[in-house]
């Protein structure tokens, strides 16, 4: 199979990396290799080389074993590798070890995740997010950049300029993290400001998440027109992008957030809760699946998904699973996936099918929340008019008359008793009358 790299700089060549795993007996090589082999592909590395070594658990000081160190200081040189990239998380002390032993960069799964953030991060909220999640990751690793003055024991000739910068780096550091902090909360703020105003005027929200690469960029773009990167890459959407699409003329808000993958590091779950607050603040989400995939791993992705919706507190808004990428799926397999998970919709985001009945699916979420209403506004009562275009609510017919404006809507429910006094009859039961 054949991935495009990404584009690297102009001019500058992808840098060369060398995949290194411990693994424990029985998990998947290729499921867990396949995965960082994705994301080193997303951050504009070349893999050069791999090297897997089976064991229960990761060497404390040196994260391979001694036998496999010495091999992978035999085959790093060969492949020329500017970088030793990790599929784990190394604490700071493993990290350095492996730098002086093999006398290369050693990049572990977090950093290599924060490098595909910062290369995708497009808003100003992204960019804060992804400089405080490395300093926040950098900060207790801080200390290798003056291990020479530490080996040398302190006393004459280590007090002063190096002591001093290691204290000033952090403190910097940390003054640095506050700020970020400050600002993410006020822009945090800001969104919340316009989610009142969003609020107000009852647009239904609806977020999609998932696994990365489902598909939920190419389904936004489908369901709104809209024009969003759709490569096919790891996080390749990093800020909540919102577009809207009208159903029976009711308009819809639609969010796409960052995809997940397995074992998302905490601090990143965290860090970008800014693209993940959406799921949470929506009235709907879609949880879009890779109906391609083969069983187990389906189940993976989907569990995966709902323990971090979980772990953001969005598994308390309704969830529709929507099966994506059903165009490559023949129909013994589609009859089974419809069993497998009764009441989810097959959808191609790619062709167009099932796009009608997502849209339909939505909108029947929705529908009891308008209520239709048919009011009388007298001329001199021109801000209630104003009132009901800002609700954006769907006005149907307007007519005036010399009385005033008669007005046929369909009004949120909780919206109706504010505009009692110009109710004249209802359309529904009126129709119903007849």
């Amino acid at each position: 199979m054949t991935h495009h790299q990404p584009d690297p700089a102009p001019g500058a060549e992808p840098e060369r990396g060398f995949l290194v795993a411990v693994l424990a007996q029985g998990v998947e090589e290729d499921e867990e290799l396949g995965e960082m082999r994705e994301l080193m592909r997303a951050a504009g590395v070349e893999p050069v080389g791999e090297l897997l070594q089976r064991r229960p658990a990761p060497d404390p000081r040196t994260y391979v074993g001694k036998g496999k160190l010495a091999e992978l200081k035999e085959a790093v040189p060969r492949t020329k590798a500017e970088s030793l990239i990790v599929d784990d998380d190394l604490d700071p002390g493993q990290q350095r070890r492996l730098e002086d032993e093999l006398k290369l960069r050693v990049v572990d799964r977090t950093q290599l995740i924060l490098d595909i953030f910062a290369q995708h991060a497009v808003s100003a909220e992204g960019k804060l997010q992804v400089e405080l999640a490395q300093l926040e990751y950098n900060l207790p690793r801080m200390r290798g950049l003056w291990q020479h003055l530490e080996r040398l024991g302190g006393g004459i000739g280590t007090r002063g300029p190096g002591e001093t910068q290691l204290e000033t780096d952090r403190r910097l550091a940390r003054r640095r993290v506050g700020q970020l902090k400050g600002r993410l909360q006020e822009l945090e703020r800001r969104r919340q400001t316009q989610r009142k105003a969003r609020r107000r005027a009852e647009t239904p929200i609806v977020a999609l998440a998932g696994y990365t690469n489902t598909g939920k960029s190419t389904l936004l773009n489908a369901l709104t027109d809209a024009e969003v990167s759709v490569d096919d890459r790891l996080f390749e959407t990093l800020d909540p992008t919102t577009r809207s699409f009208v159903q029976d003329g009711r308009r819809y808000l639609v969010t796409d957030t960052v995809g997940f993958i397995r074992r998302l590091p905490h601090q990143l779950v965290e860090g970008f809760a800014a693209t993940l607050e959406e799921t949470v603040d929506a009235d709907l989400v879609l949880h879009v699946a890779d109906a391609s995939a083969p069983d187990e791993r389906l189940d993976d992705m989907i569990g995966a998904v709902d323990s971090v919706l979980a772990e953001i507190g969005a598994a308390e808004v309704p969830i529709e699973l929507v099966l994506n990428k059903i165009d490559e799926v023949d129909p013994l397999r589609r009859r089974r996936l419809a069993n497998r998970f009764p009441g989810s919709l097959e959808i191609s985001a790619l062709t167009g099918e099932g796009l009608d009945d997502l849209r339909a699916r939505v909108a029947e979420r929705f529908g009891e929340r308008l209520r239709p209403v048919r009011l009388l506004v007298p001329y001199d009562q021109g801000r209630i008019l104003a009132e009901l275009y800002e609700l954006g609510a769907p006005i149907e017919e307007r007519l005036d008359t010399s009385e005033g404006v008669i007005v046929v809507a369909r009004l949120p429910q909780r919206e109706v008793a504010r505009f009692a006094p110009y109710l004249v009859s209802e359309p529904a039961a009126r129709a119903r009358g007849r």
